[in-house]
């Protein structure tokens, strides 16, 4: 039987300039903008292209670039990775990033009962992408790896906007709003640190200092 969450009327499409304006306001209207978003017609296909796909490539892209130009610097050494193994993290990054969006959905969806919420995971798959747009915007002060501390500070950011979102969207309670928002966040952060783990353990193998090659 198909899933109910699943029959939403066909969404418009987004321009660029649609892009920019909803990552702006999720910025600085949170509250409001999550209450446009909780009405708004979705498939997994309509939040993932082009928000998703689009603003998901500014960290990966960034840190590709700044890497080349400008390294990244460790007591007095500035080390630039190989163009060819940066290209694969960038990639891998990415990809990995687009997994977990969905993952993210999957975990608020499969815990909104146990929070007095309800399950939808087409409102499931908003939260997560559309909370996390302050992290990926953020993602462009990879440009410079010594400004990468700011897109850190962005991605908390998006913790706040989870909090906001979750709530509203899921129609979970608000005495049990933050333990939920809390649980989530918990889950997110164990699939940040797993996916950091594996691209790390990829560049590694693939760089030439630590695998022995010329």
């Amino acid at each position: 039987m198909t899933d109910e969450s699943f029959r939403n009327p066909t969404p418009p499409q987004e321009s660029g300039q649609a892009i920019v304006q909803r990552a702006k306001n999720m910025i600085l209207k949170p509250k409001e903008t999550w209450a446009v978003i909780d009405g708004e017609a979705a498939t997994p296909k309509s939040l993932y292209v082009p928000y998703v796909v689009v603003l998901a490539a500014i960290g990966p892209l960034a840190s590709l670039i700044g890497g080349q130009l400008f390294g990244y610097r460790f007591l007095n050494v500035t080390y630039h990775p190989p163009l060819a193994s940066a290209l694969v993290t960038a990639v891998l990054s990415y990809a990995m990033t687009l997994a977990a969006v969905y993952v993210v959905a999957l975990v608020i969806d499969a815990l909104a009962p146990t929070f007095d919420g309800q399950k939808n995971r087409i409102q499931a798959l908003k939260v997560a992408v559309y909370s996390a747009t302050a992290g990926w915007v953020g993602g462009i002060f990879s440009l410079i790896p010594g400004l990468s501390v700011i897109g850190m500070l962005a991605g908390l950011y998006s913790l706040y906007l989870l909090y906001l979102g979750l709530p509203r969207l899921m129609k979970a309670p608000e005495d049990k709003a933050i333990v939920y928002t809390a649980v989530v966040v918990v889950v997110t952060i164990v699939c940040i640190f797993a996916i950091s783990a594996i691209l790390g353990l990829l560049a590694v193998q693939g760089n030439p200092a630590f695998s022995g090659g010329l």
